[in-house]
């Protein structure tokens, strides 16, 4: 059989192939898909707020997350001088008492304060007298079934310490769900404190990837020799690093108006609103702490300023100071002593 007779039937075989087996064309339907779900806003605040307290072994847990309320202490500036102020105005008007120092009251106030409870344990010596009164920590104090005892939590929770009950006392404030334990107040502005937080390291993480220094140096402009190419790369490549901020020349005899161009590549990336989000995450925070700005080093934006901080200061103190205050002396009303005594605001004596 000679090749035009192999040619003939190979083109046979393919005239006789079902119209089937042809490539279909291409479909010109536009494909849309949505990836991901819908974000609910209102579900903000399923880490911190359970809604109710479990009971776990012996005692109830806290109404919210204690470890991630702890961790939030020092998220931002803002949070963290506003928790600071008030325990700092509550210490420096605590006249100290023999069974309370300084000390012990300045821990209770700002576990009450962060956690929305304090439990202030009574000491007591080999006669059942009292000898002093101490602070324990919060965040690892739980209340027993009996909503009368209390455990001071192990690490791993296998050596857990009982107190009797007649040797605890827990302040807390009042919340909506339940009656076992305290809430703080501030919880509603977690997503604030979060923002801010998130916006601060994004930035700090920006600068250190050094992304914003970035560019492209398009030239056009036909350079002498290849190793005036060379040189000018050499340049660009010594520019970089911590502390070499240099200026560089480049010169090209002849070249046009457009022949050297640099275009920044981080300039999209650099508006992200950093400082609109700061601001507004900040004002967030300060109405969760009910807290007036110039009290915590805020700089004001405007020429008019905050207005008198001293007037601001008295407001505050009348409205906020006074409640925490009068939490802290039902240790007086349990005991029958009147241990939690607190001096004359500063401000609101009559000036000499």
């Amino acid at each position: 059989m000679n090749i035009k007779s192999m040619l003939s039937q190979q083109l046979d075989r393919l005239r006789v192939l079902p119209t089937h087996q042809t490539a279909a064309a291409p479909t010109s339907k536009i494909i849309c898909k949505n990836f991901g779900e819908a974000q609910p806003v209102l579900d903000g605040h399923d880490l911190f707020e359970y809604g109710y307290c479990p009971k776990w072994q012996d005692w109830y847990e806290l109404p919210y997350d204690m470890l991630a309320t702890a961790k939030l202490f020092r998220a931002t500036s803002h949070h963290t001088s506003a928790l600071i102020v008030k325990r700092n105005i509550l210490t420096s008007d605590y006249i100290p008492h023999p069974l309370l120092s300084r000390h012990e009251f300045n821990a209770l106030a700002l576990n009450l304060l962060t956690f929305a409870n304090c439990y202030a344990h009574i000491k007591r010596n080999r006669f059942n007298g009292i000898i002093g009164i101490g602070s324990r920590p919060a965040l690892n104090i739980r209340r027993g079934l009996d909503l009368s005892s209390y455990y001071q939590l192990d690490w791993d929770q296998t050596n857990n310490y009982q107190f009797a009950p007649q040797d605890m006392i827990h302040v807390y404030e009042s919340d909506i769900g339940q009656e076992i334990y305290g809430v703080p107040n501030y919880l509603s502005s977690v997503n604030a404190i979060l923002l801010n937080e998130a916006a601060t390291l994004f930035r700090r993480r920006y600068y250190k990837n050094g992304a914003h220094a970035g560019f492209i140096l398009h030239m056009t402009d036909a350079l002498q020799s290849q190793q005036d190419v060379d040189d000018l790369e050499d340049s660009l490549e010594n520019s970089k690093g911590a502390g070499n901020f240099k200026n560089l020349l480049v010169y090209t005899p002849g070249g046009t108006k457009d022949g050297v161009k640099v275009i920044p590549l981080a300039e999209v990336a650099a508006k992200d609103e950093f400082y609109n989000i700061k601001i507004a995450s900040r004002d967030d925070q300060l109405a969760g702490h009910r807290i007036p700005p110039q009290l915590i080093g805020v700089v004001p934006q405007n020429a008019g300023g905050f207005g008198d901080v001293e007037k601001a200061a008295k407001v505050f103190y009348y409205n906020e100071i006074v409640y925490y205050q009068n939490l802290l002396k039902q240790i007086n009303e349990w005991l029958g002593v009147e241990v939690i005594k607190f001096k004359e605001y500063e401000l609101l004596l009559p000036s000499k």
